[in-house]
């Protein structure tokens, strides 16, 4: 079985629009309207869940959720087919906004809250739920931002625990939170780099930067890391191997990009867990992070489809 944990859950409320209007004299300057809009549960460990589940995959989805919103992003999971096990706060769990423009759709505007202050009592309560769950589960996914109140060392100390109970961990975020995971050495990362370009104290923009980081990090001990190089190609770093993942579409073809890394990530994570190679799993995450891309909805859920574009993603060694 595998866990899911996200911290700081979100409902994703996404609008399409033909034109942003930012108005400087007139009301009509700066009214847009928007042509359609879909809300889900949301968070990137939550997407991850959806993802696994639309495989057939069991897993269960642990956080914290509050008010109304919390409701909503339990039940979108539990119409997904995922069993939730969330500790319930005060306060409305969040609400992120993304605007997609036509023709831009690649350069989403995003507008995320920071999410529900945790409270002491209530971390302990989900503490005494994760360490029994890890009784059931073979992996841990830990991932998403972290709402006030948790302490950058929360993935360490849910990374420690999960290893000691024989559970490989799998960390996608960014920032402090992730620097401090690292410490304890999870079996994957996937870092989360749409707001922090600087990974291990190094600027990662640039492709051999981005190899000589992830090299250091598995020296470490860590398994594997994925890293994002562009918006259609990631570099995977293992203790063996450094490999180029690629696919041949444009950015135009894109429609949402919202949810489509963790579908990726979710897609190698699926193939692994099957005992599936390194590369078939990269091509298959790929495929399905590509595909979600290019779909309005946030997750692919069509494995046929995705396994079919597996032969259009290109895995290379790097030498």
């Amino acid at each position: 079985m595998i866990l899911t944990v996200t911290p700081n859950p979100s409902i994703d409320k996404i609008y399409w629009i033909d034109r942003l209007k930012i108005g400087e004299i007139t009301q009509d300057e700066f009214l847009t309207r928007a042509d359609r809009s879909q809300m889900s549960a949301g968070g990137k460990g939550v997407n991850i869940s959806i993802f696994l589940a639309r495989m057939g995959v069991e897993n269960v989805a642990m956080g914290f959720v509050g008010g109304h919103t919390g409701h909503v992003a339990v039940r979108d999971l539990r119409d997904e087919g995922v069993t939730t096990n969330f500790v319930w706060i005060n306060g409305e769990t969040r609400t992120n906004v993304t605007i997609l423009q036509k023709g831009r759709e690649h350069v989403p505007i995003q507008l995320n809250e920071l999410g529900i202050p945790v409270s002491t009592s209530e971390i302990e309560r989900f503490i005494r739920r994760y360490n029994r769950m890890l009784t059931r589960a073979d992996w841990v996914v830990l991932a998403g931002s972290l709402p006030p109140g948790l302490d950058t060392t929360f993935y360490r100390e849910l990374t420690s625990k999960a290893k000691e109970s024989g559970v490989k961990v799998v960390i996608s975020a960014g920032g402090a939170a992730l620097e401090e995971g690292l410490k304890a050495c999870p079996f994957l990362v996937k870092p989360d780099i749409r707001e922090h370009v600087m990974l291990e104290g190094t600027d990662i923009h640039t492709r051999d930067s981005i190899i000589e980081t992830g090299r250091k990090i598995v020296e470490c001990g860590v398994e594997m890391i994925i890293i994002s190089h562009d918006v259609t190609g990631d570099i995977v770093i293992t203790r063996d191997d450094v490999w180029e993942i690629g696919a041949p579409v444009t950015t135009t073809q894109f429609k949402n990009l919202v949810g489509a890394d963790d579908a990726l990530l979710g897609g190698v994570l699926f193939k692994l867990t099957a005992g599936a190679g390194v590369e078939e799993a990269l091509r298959f995450g790929m495929a399905a992070g590509i595909l979600s891309a290019q779909s309005d909805e946030k997750v692919c859920k069509e494995m046929s489809r995705i396994e079919d574009g597996m032969a259009d993603i290109t895995v290379t060694r790097v030498v």
